[in-house]
C-alpha cells in the first residue's frame, strides 16, 4: 500500500536534481522558476490522455515492486481545468489496472504564479480552491482533500478553511504537515480529524501528542528526506513510542522523490529513521491501509479481505531491506489474480 503519491504529472526535473548536487537549494531553484511551478506548466500543457498514460506507466512500475493499492493526488494544475484533467487522468490511467487507486484533491499544493504577489491574490486563490476546485473534484470522484500547510505556502488559517470546506463536500482531510518548519500542521490535522498527517520532519512533542489522541496516522516519507539531502528524518521512533500509527509512502513526484518503489522506502525507513524491518512492513501494509480508510478490506492476509499477496526472493522477510538496491519481488497477486510472475507483468 502506498498512501502518498503525486502520480498525474508531465515533464521531469532531473536538471534540478543535478543543480542541488552542485550546491543550490530547493528554495533557490523554486525562486528561479523551478520547483512545483515548472511541473505545473508542463502538466497544464499536457493532454488528459498523456497524463493518463503517465499514471498507467507509474502504476506498472509500482506493481512490479509489490504495490497493489495507492493514493494519487492532483495538485500540479492549480486551476480548475487542469485539476479536473488530472483527476480524470488518475481514473483513466487506473482503469482495469491491477493496482487499485484512491484519489485526493490537492489544488492547495502551491499558489499558482498568477495568484502570487499580494494577500488579495492569495485570498482569491483560497476562495477558488474552496468554491470552484474542491466541489468539482469531489463531484469527479475524489475521496480526500489535502493541503500543503507550511510557511510560504498555505498558513494554518488558510489550510483550516480549505480542509473544513472539503469536509462539507465529503472529502476526508489529509495534511502535508510540519515538513520544513514546526508550523503546527500536526495539531491542525488532529483538529480537523484528518486521516493522515504526512512528512512530519519538524513535528513537535505537542503535535505528536495531538496525533496520538486524535488517532491520526503519521505517513512518513523518508525517500523525500534522502532525495533532497535534508540531513533530517521524521522522528519515527518517538511517534511509535507515543502510540501514533506510522505508515510509509513514496511521495512519488518529479521534484523531491522520484520513485515508485516501496521497497526502497523501507530501506530508508530502516536506515534513516531507525525503524525495524517488522515496523516498516506494518507501516506499508496495515497502517498504510488505515491511512487510506482501507484497513477493513486490505493491508493484511485475513479471511474476508482482498487477496493481495507479494512474494519476495530470500529466506526471510529481512531480505526485503537487507538485500538493498535490487527488487526482491518475484510474484504479485492483486485482488486474487496473479499480476506479476517471475518479475514480469502478467
Amino acid at each position: 500500500m502506498d498512501p502518498h503519491t503525486h502520480l498525474p504529472w508531465a515533464g521531469f526535473r532531473e536538471g534540478e536534481f543535478n543543480e542541488r548536487l552542485k550546491g543550490r537549494t530547493y528554495a533557490q531553484i523554486a525562486a528561479a522558476g523551478g520547483g512545483i511551478v515548472k511541473t505545473v506548466a508542463a502538466t497544464r500543457a499536457a493532454s488528459r490522455e498523456e497524463l493518463a498514460a503517465n499514471v498507467r506507466a507509474r502504476l506498472d512500475a509500482m506493481l512490479l515492486s509489490g504495490t497493489t493499492f495507492c493514493e494519487a493526488k492532483t495538485g500540479y494544475g492549480l486551476d480548475l481545468d487542469t485539476e479536473t484533467k488530472q483527476l480524470a487522468a488518475i481514473f483513466e490511467g487506473a482503469d482495469r489496472h491491477p493496482v487499485g487507486v484512491v484519489a485526493t484533491a490537492m489544488p492547495a499544493h502551491e499558489f499558482p504564479p498568477e495568484r502570487r504577489g499580494s494577500k488579495e491574490l492569495r485570498d482569491r486563490y483560497v476562495n477558488e480552491c474552496i468554491h470552484e476546485m474542491l466541489p468539482a473534484l469531489a463531484a469527479g470522484g475524489a475521496r480526500y482533500a489535502d493541503v500543503f500547510c507550511e510557511e510560504g505556502v498555505f498558513d494554518l488559517d488558510e489550510s483550516r478553511r480549505i480542509l473544513e470546506a472539503g469536509k462539507k463536500l465529503g472529502l476526508t482531510p489529509r495534511v502535508h504537515a510540519d515538513e520544513l518548519t514546526p508550523l503546527g500542521g500536526a495539531q491542525l490535522a488532529a483538529e480537523v480529524g484528518a486521516a493522515s498527517a504526512d512528512h512530519l520532519l519538524y513535528v513537535t512533542p505537542e503535535g505528536i501528542d495531538a496525533l496520538a489522541r486524535a488517532g491520526v496516522v503519521a505517513t512518513l516519507l523518508p525517500g523525500t528526506s534522502f532525495f533532497l539531502r535534508m540531513n533530517r528524518y521524521a522522528p519515527a521512533r518517538t511517534l511509535i513510542e507515543n502510540g501514533v500509527a506510522v505508515a510509509l509512502g513514496t511521495d512519488c513526484n518529479p521534484g523531491s522523490s522520484y520513485t515508485e518503489s516501496m521497497v526502497a522506502v523501507a530501506f530508508f525507513a530502516c536506515l534513516g529513521m531507525g525503524m525495524t524491518v517488522e515496523e516498516s512492513l506494518t507501516a506499508m501494509t496495515l497502517n498504510a491501509a488505515a491511512s487510506l480508510g482501507e484497513a477493513e478490506r486490505r493491508g493484511s492476509l485475513e479471511v474476508g479481505k482482498v487477496a493481495d499477496v507479494v512474494l519476495i526472493e530470500g529466506p526471510s522477510v529481512e531480505h526485503l531491506v537487507y538485500h538493498f538496491g535490487v527488487n526482491p519481488v518475484t510474484h504479485v497477486v492483486a485482488g486474487g489474480r496473479l499480476a506479476v510472475s517471475g518479475r514480469v507483468r502478467c
